[in-house]
């Protein structure tokens, strides 16, 4: 665009590269960056930088640590008997807010997709095998419940089982405060496989 001075329009491409970062969003936060003191964007591009420098994947589990082990597996608090097993070190943070998991993950860095060209050697299954000492008792699988997820989640059940160990799956179904007349085939059945006493 010839409106914008090669520098304004740069930082809008380097931010339309991010996930979810349509051209209208990506100028937004070029113009928001623009009219920010100096010294804050200095501090900004300084976070930028020392982010990518020191955070790395610790060599247990796989999440982003800027010491290895991460602080979780390091944790003696923590039940090193069951693994939770991720798709990306994002859902960790997720599963941490809810506050009810003690136990540690395991982040795949992906999943089974034959039609993106992903297999079982492209994702860090091999590291969850290892793992499997008599220490752990359980694994739950907590990928996305989508048609990859799922794939995944039969692939580690089918690799873990001969080892002797459970391997359990997060159940999926209706949102809490959501509506059954708005919830879709799968999601219902998931829901009634998932079903409990009470």
């Amino acid at each position: 665009m010839d409106f914008y001075p090669v520098a304004i329009e740069k930082l809008i491409e380097e931010f339309a590269k991010l996930p979810s970062i349509g051209y209208k969003t990506a100028q937004r936060l070029t113009l928001h960056i623009l009219n920010l003191p100096k010294e804050e964007v200095e501090e900004f591009a300084h976070a930028l930088i020392q982010a990518r420098g020191t955070i790395k994947y610790c060599s247990v589990c796989g999440n982003y640590t800027d010491k290895d082990p991460c602080a979780i597996c390091g944790n003696p608090n923590r039940d090193k008997g069951i693994i939770c097993v991720v798709e990306q070190p994002k859902d960790i943070m997720t599963m941490e807010k809810v506050r009810e998991f003690n136990g540690t993950y395991h982040v795949l860095h992906g999943n089974i997709s034959p039609m993106a060209g992903r297999g079982p050697n492209d994702i860090r299954l091999k590291e969850l095998i290892s793992r499997m000492t008599g220490e752990v008792k359980e694994v739950i699988v907590a990928t996305n419940p989508n048609i990859e997820g799922e794939a995944t989640a039969m692939y580690i059940s089918k690799i873990l089982k001969p080892l002797g160990v459970k391997v359990t799956r997060i159940a999926h179904g209706v949102p809490v405060g959501g509506d059954l007349e708005y919830a879709d085939e799968v999601t219902l059945s998931k829901a009634l496989e998932g079903r409990k006493e009470i």
